[in-house]
């Protein structure tokens, strides 16, 4: 008997089309709302962000396979997976390029003013001194969190002449958080969203780097504290920030304190940002379905 795929996301079409060609029965509902969703009957689930999956949700599933769309699994019960035998897959591999380039993108941005100056000039401001920028030549970068992301950032930075220290507290990785305190003039962060990265970018955090840093986050926004955010950019232990991602990202619902934050932090003029679009491309659409695919190929032996 064909085993039923549902899809609740928008995904490029290459995926439905691969999964009906290896024997999958599949139902697409990209538009469904999370509150219809019903997995009974459905050995497999993909989706990007449409909805949490607690074991509330799995309890009355028939699920075998669960596909996320993207890397992060911060939405998924997976301890709840695992212990019942629905099997997690993510597609780190897909877009770890897409976020490596614009992570590279934001700091070159950053270090040579180029929004400032473009901004500037659109207005008819010609201030060469005021955008006189860095060079990344000789700095030294922090990355947190060495897997795909990680690893990616560091192999496309070894041609700036930088010094790469990488931690990752459940990989192998290069340096040691002290190593990072001590020497980094830039911080990148590539880490789940757990209980335990859950604001770990705080002000106690921050305070033990020797040096000003630009932080770079390109994961998930609860790993910061915003508030700590805003104070290392008020005293200067921040000299630059880079965020693709924030802790709220439905914006129309930010509460007063919310928007009046973000409007203490995108007032220094060392801040980018982006709605969580790092990993967003035309080619890792298609390249995060491929891996994928791959994965449950391998799981069932197709």
């Amino acid at each position: 008997m064909a085993k039923n795929v549902l899809i609740i996301d928008e995904v490029h079409p290459s995926l439905a089309a691969d999964l009906r060609s290896l024997g999958f029965e599949v139902e697409e509902q990209p538009h469904i709302l999370p509150q219809d969703v019903r997995l009974k009957g459905y050995q497999g689930l993909i989706l990007r962000s449409k909805m949490k999956l607690g074991h509330i949700e799995l309890a009355d599933s028939s699920l075998e396979f669960i596909a996320r769309a993207g890397a992060g699994l911060d939405l998924i019960d997976v301890d709840y997976c695992e212990a019942n035998q629905i099997h997690v897959f993510s597609a780190n591999e897909g877009n770890r390029d897409a976020v490596a380039e614009h992570v590279i993108g934001q700091l070159i941005t950053l270090a040579r003013k180029i929004n400032t100056a473009d901004s500037e000039v659109r207005q008819g401001i010609w201030n060469r001194e005021g955008n006189r920028g860095w060079e990344l030549q000789g700095k030294t970068l922090g990355i947190i969190g060495f897997g795909n992301m990680g690893q990616s950032l560091a192999k496309k930075l070894q041609g700036f002449d930088m010094q790469i220290m990488a931690y990752d507290k459940y990989a192998p990785a290069t340096h040691d958080l002290a190593d990072i305190f001590e020497h980094a003039d830039i911080l990148s962060l590539h880490i789940p969203l757990t209980e335990e990265t859950k604001e770990m970018i705080n002000q106690a955090f921050l305070e033990q780097f020797q040096k000003p840093i630009v932080l770079m986050n390109s994961s998930r926004g609860g790993v910061c504290s915003l508030e700590a955010i805003a104070n290392g950019l008020s005293t200067g232990k921040l000299r630059g920030l880079a965020l693709d991602v924030l802790p709220n990202e439905k914006l129309a619902t930010w509460s007063p304190a919310e928007k009046a934050l973000f409007e203490q932090i995108s007032a220094h003029p060392t801040t980018l940002f982006s709605p969580h679009v790092a990993g967003w491309t035309t080619e890792s659409y298609w390249k995060i379905n491929d891996a994928l695919i791959d994965k449950i190929k391998a799981h069932y032996q197709l």
